[in-house]
Parts: structure tokens; C-alpha cells; sequence
């Protein structure tokens, strides 16, 4: 979220009350101007942008400061195939817990919903049902503001019972790794990021068979402040889809692109996401422009968040 952290300043060295009059040398804080300048430092922490959700799908590496407490809905929407007509909508809920100021973890429940009509090698389904549930942990390895650029590590192990591709009951054990790296470019104006996703899961259908896959994401985005409270971007993903855990087999790759948002809707809400396109990729054994069988025309998402 941005620019909605506050942290209570101290105004260390202020002379104790019981001095006043008694010829004490006056503290920093009490020379004339002190005070003014304490305020305009509160002012500025408070317009600090907080990268973490500027980026659209990627991700910054700020995560927040020791203490709060912050609850995110992540809406993400799946659209369009080769032929037919499909909606993939899946919600993560999260409650955030800064445990530290380097560390966080961040349980959270999911929902899907899926509508597949007419699709080539699919069934028609349409369902809509609790999906799943996962542990995030984060650790900010290098801090953006101290560093030559922010690094944060990123680990979510998950369980679901529900396929979000197809809609069917599965059983899918799991989890992503992430690291997640961030530059402020021009001083509380642009910013930029790129990020390394692997993600991985065994899955067990029905008839108790057993699959294996995983995929790749490097991304890259852009975001620029045009407001106090709006920035504005640019992204770029590309993904490979693999068979097997350790992305054994090649299966397809694309490569999206899109524009992304971020806004403070209050002190302590915001709203961001973005519209993303496959322009480019290649299912493996298929000539066809573009990956239309592991993945999807467009993704999108918009994402709420709430600090307590």
C-alpha cells in the first residue's frame, strides 16, 4: 500500500520541564525552528511511498513497519482461450503481521470461480467455491532506503482443493518462491522493479493419479507518482510453464504486458491492479501465435488494503 504508514517520530534530546528557567543549554529540539522541522519530518514519512503494491502483479520490497496489522484482498481474473469462452476468478484473503521491521507472515484463505464453455480440450464447467488456503512469509533482505536497491525474499507455502484452471475437485500441495527487487529511480517519483517467481505443486486428481508442474516468472515494471495519491506504470512478464517439479519439461511460454494503478482511496486504504495482454509465446509441439493452452488472452487484478 502507499504512503500509509505513520510512524511516531520521537523528539529525543528535549529538555525535561524541570529544567526550563534553570539556565539549562537548551536541546536541538528546542532551538527555534525545531519544532517546525520535526513536523515537516513527520509530512515527509507520511508521503514516503510504500512500494510494495505499485507494480501491478509484480511486487516492491517494502513490507511495512513492526506492528501493523493489515488485511489485503487480492482479486485476480483469468479470460479468454483459443475458442469458447472462459472466466477464471480466483480471491486470496490475507491478514498481515509485521512481526518485525525485516520479517512478516500473512495467512490467508482463497475462493475461485470458474466458467468454461466450448473450450477445446476442456470440460464445460461452471463452479464457484472455497479454493484453498496458504502461509506467506517475507523477509526483507536489503533495504531500499540504506542499500543501492531493496530485496525482499519471498516463500508462501499452500494447500487447495479446488482447480482453478478447470474447476474440478483436486488436491494440490505446493508453494512459490520469490525475490523480489526494487530502485527508486528519481527521488518519491519513479520506481522500478523486477521480480523472479518460481512456483511448484503435486497434484491428486480423482482417480488418485498424481501430476507434477511448475513455471517461471521474471517480471519488470515501471511506476511513476502523478499525485500525491496516484501512481501510474507499466509491466512486463514473462512466464514458461513446465512439467515436473524442478521445470523438467517445457510446455509453453508467454509474454504479457499492461498498464498498472495504485491509489490511496483513504489514510489507511488502497486500491491498485492492472490489465494485462499476452503479445507474444508458444505452446511446445504448437505453432499458433501465443500460449492460449497454459495460459490465458488476459489477466488481471485488483487488489484492496486495509491497515488496521
Amino acid at each position: 500500500m502507499l504512503g500509509l504508514f505513520l510512524p511516531a517520530i520521537a523528539q529525543a534530546g528535549d529538555a525535561p520541564s524541570w529544567l526550563a528557567g534553570a539556565g539549562a543549554v537548551p536541546s536541538a529540539s528546542a532551538l527555534p525552528g525545531a519544532k517546525s522541522r520535526a513536523a515537516l519530518e513527520v509530512v515527509a514519512e507520511d508521503d514516503r511511498v510504500d512500494t510494495e503494491h505499485i507494480f501491478g502483479f509484480s511486487m516492491g520490497s517494502d513490507i511495512g513497519k513492526k506492528g501493523e496489522i493489515e488485511l489485503e484482498i487480492e482479486n485476480v481474473g483469468r479470460f479468454n482461450k483459443r475458442a469458447g469462452s472462459y472466466t477464471g476468478v480466483g480471491v486470496l484473503s490475507q491478514v498481515k503481521f509485521v512481526l518485525t521491521d525485516n520479517f512478516r507472515v500473512a495467512p490467508g484463505v482463497s475462493f475461485a470461480s470458474t466458467q468454461v464453455g466450448g473450450v477445446p480440450g476442456m470440460i464445460d464447467n461452471r463452479r464457484t467455491a472455497l479454493a484453498g488456503a496458504s502461509l506467506e512469509f517475507r523477509y526483507k533482505l536489503l533495504d531500499r532506503d540504506v542499500m543501492p536497491f531493496g530485496l525482499t525474499l519471498h516463500a508462501a507455502p499452500g494447500w487447495n482443493r479446488f482447480d482453478e484452471v478447470t474447476g474440478f475437485d483436486i488436491q494440490t500441495y505446493g508453494s512459490e518462491f520469490a525475490a523480489l527487487m526494487d530502485k527508486e529511480l528519481i527521488r518519491d517519483t519513479l520506481f522500478a522493479t523486477v521480480n523472479v517467481w518460481y512456483a511448484g505443486g503435486a497434484s491428486r486428481e480423482l482417480t488418485n493419479e498424481w501430476s507434477r508442474d511448475s513455471e517461471l516468472s521474471v517480471n519488470g515494471a515501471l511506476s511513476y507518482k502523478v499525485g500525491p495519491d496516484l501512481l501510474v506504470g507499466v509491466e512486463a512478464r514473462y512466464l514458461r510453464a513446465y512439467d515436473g517439479l524442478g521445470l523438467d519439461r517445457f510446455l509453453g511460454d508467454a509474454v504479457y504486458l499492461g498498464p498498472t494503478f495504485s491509489m490511496h482511496l483513504a489514510h489507511n486504504v488502497g486500491l491498485s491492479g492492472t490489465w494485462s495482454t499476452q503479445v507474444a509465446g508458444h505452446a511446445a509441439h504448437d505453432h499458433q501465435h501465443l500460449d492460449l493452452d497454459n495460459f490465458e488472452r488476459h489477466q488481471a487484478m485488483l487488489r484492496f488494503n486495509y491497515l488496521f
